[in-house]
């Protein structure tokens, strides 16, 4: 039986219809995507899916073994436990039994009647604690953690203590961990830099069970989705394969039905060109010719798919400012501390005229600093930074918090900052960025965040800038409002210098790419996939040069490979050794001896607890040998 079976769902809001007529199956290990515009009702059916909103018609049919987890993209947790001991709470069970444990050890110390009994619950707990992951599921959490872009220090905060986004992040690591076998996920790829992303792709493409995820991260959706759901027109369709193949059957589709509705048009008019005839005759056996050829024309009207109406999409140009100086751009061994914490130093970029370079690397290293240091925010300790004559620049900011107490309507807070031109030019210009009709009188402060995105490229397009600085544009935007950014900067005439954890963005546009370290910008020619190259190209050159060295050399490298692969035999018998003593101290622990004596039950159990440490430090050890 399918985990989710859903039949001819449909919801409206009032007189708005947001959803009609959907249907659907969810099998064992469906990897599937959920794609759309914004506003299009993704989030109103998962929310539909969980149980949290109702449906005006249809049926959704659950199997007694779905458990379905749900973390939305605005998921914030309060609760006074530390980010760790919060998700520990996923493994609730095995806490129960940690502390049951413990309670049996106090009660057998005492030598009760029911002896025998107790101990026999002891054994049976024991093995369901080990066999569950009772000795790894901590390591398990706080892996997860740090893979999700905590730092190690960040897990004793308090949930309290944390940023939206963080606690975001720390309900997505809940549900991850969870013993959910279908998972919503609500924009998951919100707030993680590429490091996360990629252990987030790594998890999902092990992931034994089945997840929809709604997201417009491109990159991530081929990566991890095998289906795609496209939710348009209030109707949701299904496609075979990820996002890039759901692209390319969509068009395919498109121009078929375009073409069957074309064809039946055709041979409608040809028909009621006949009925017309028909009619200027005027004789019994005409009327039935004419009546026979309108059930034709009624048939093929009933069986006709009409195209449907294809969405109000953006579509713009940026224009440019003639001039500009060849160096656009130069910043030379930057660097810069905020309360004597290093951020980095010795950073040197080059940005030459009509260059699309790119600034990559995890949350927290510094990027927007160095966009901020470019626009005169913040003070470098040391360095220059240095821009072109005859530049003018345009910036877009990641959040634009100003924005957040603005009780200004969009037409006065664009004509404000463009005031020579006129009421029509500007409302024209909002029309563009589909601010239309009684949207323009819209407060800034009320905006979301794809409108304040589209409000913030609208004052880029209006200030002909010839040097566009740009810190996550794609935030916010839908698909095709992204892929209308990507066509409007691929035909700019001037230069580009952005932040971006957009991996399908980057790869569009890039022409040079830095990486921010803590000491250096590392500089790779090419997009993203040639940046990930280079690193597998790196490491054969290594390997080739290894082979190019000379005789002593090959020695010498020979000579420190048998030491290593004898550090590696001495560890692998090492903890064989400490699996055994571990193993002698678990049979031990099960012996009435120590379960009637509780001062015995702890030693042994610190004794267990230390040695398991032991072998996980030997086996870090030997992975870092082995690698």
């Amino acid at each position: 039986m399918a985990l989710l079976s859903i039949s001819d769902v449909s919801k409206s809001f009032g007189a708005n219809s947001i959803l009609e007529h959907i249907s659907f199956q969810i099998e064992n290990s469906h990897k599937i995507g959920l794609v759309g515009a914004n506003g299009s009702g993704k989030t109103t059916l998962f929310k539909i899916i969980n149980g949290s909103l109702d449906y005006d018609s249809g049926s959704i049919i659950q199997s007694k073994v779905t458990k379905i987890g749900y973390v939305d993209q605005f998921s914030f947790l309060n609760s006074c436990n530390t980010v760790l001991e919060e998700l520990l709470t996923v493994f609730e069970q095995l806490l129960k039994i940690e502390n049951e444990l413990k309670i049996l050890n106090e009660q057998i110390s005492s030598s009760p009647a029911n002896l025998s009994q107790l101990v026999n619950r002891q054994h049976e707990l024991s093995l369901f604690y080990e066999k569950n992951g009772g000795y790894t599921f901590r390591s398990i959490a706080s892996s997860t953690l740090i893979g999700l872009g905590f730092a190690e220090e960040d897990l004793s905060l308090s949930v309290l203590s944390l940023s939206g986004g963080q606690k975001t992040k720390l309900a997505l690591a809940k549900m991850l961990l969870s013993d959910c076998n279908l998972l919503l996920l609500d924009e998951p790829t919100n707030n993680l830099d590429i490091p996360s992303l990629e252990w987030l792709e790594n998890f999902l493409l092990n992931y034994k069970g089945s997840f929809i995820v709604i997201s417009h991260d491109r990159y991530f959706l081929d990566k991890v989705t095998t289906e795609t759901f496209e939710l348009e027109n209030k109707h949701l369709t299904t496609y075979s394969g990820n996002y890039s193949k759901y692209i390319l059957l969509k068009q395919e589709s498109q121009k078929s039905i375009l073409k069957k509705y074309e064809n039946t048009q055709k041979e409608i008019h040809r028909i009621e060109e006949v009925i017309e005839q028909q009619k200027t005759w005027s004789m019994e056996k005409n009327y039935k010719i004419i009546r026979n050829k309108q059930k034709m024309i009624d048939r093929l009207e009933s069986n006709m798919t009409v195209p449907e109406k294809e969405l109000e999409q953006l579509s713009f140009h940026f224009k440019t400012i003639a001039g500009g100086n060849q160096e656009v751009l130069s910043i030379h061994n930057l660097s810069k501390s905020f309360e004597n914490k290093k951020l980095f130093e010795n950073i040197s970029i080059d940005v030459f005229k009509k260059e699309r370079v790119f600034l990559i690397g995890p949350n927290g290293c510094g990027k927007t600093t160095i966009l901020k240091i470019i626009e005169g925010i913040f003070p470098a300790n040391s360095g220059s930074c240095k821009i072109g004559s005859n530049m003018k620049v345009a910036y877009y900011h990641q959040t634009n918090e100003d924005w957040f107490s603005l009780n200004k309507s969009i037409l006065d807070f664009v004509w404000e900052s463009f005031p020579k031109l006129t009421q029509t030019e500007i409302r024209n210009a909002l029309a563009i960025f589909l601010f239309k009709g009684e949207d323009v009188f819209k407060i800034i402060s009320s905006l979301s965040g794809g409108e304040r995105a589209r409000i913030s490229l609208l004052l880029m397009m209006l200030s002909e800038a010839n040097f566009l600085i740009l810190d996550e544009p794609t935030n916010h935007l839908d698909i095709a409002s992204r892929e209308a950014l990507e066509n409007a900067l691929l035909e700019y005439d001037g230069t580009i210098f952005a932040v971006s954890h957009d991996r399908y963005f980057i790869n569009k546009l890039a022409a040079k790419l830095y990486r921010l370290t803590p000491s250096e910008a590392i500089l790779f020619q090419g997009n993203y996939d040639f940046y990930i190259e280079n690193y597998i190209e790196s490491a054969k050159e290594k390997k080739d040069k290894i082979k190019n060295t000379s005789y002593q050399e090959k020695k010498q490298l020979e000579s420190q490979k048998r030491k290593q692969q004898n550090q590696i035999q001495k560890l692998e018998k090492l903890i064989e050794e400490k699996e055994e003593i571990k193993k002698q101290l678990e049979t031990q622990s099960l012996s009435p001896e120590f379960a009637t004596d509780y001062l015995k039950a702890m030693e042994i159990s610190e004794k267990i607890d230390a040695i398991t440490k032991e072998i996980n430090s030997l086996y870090e050890a030997w992975e870092e040998l082995s690698s």
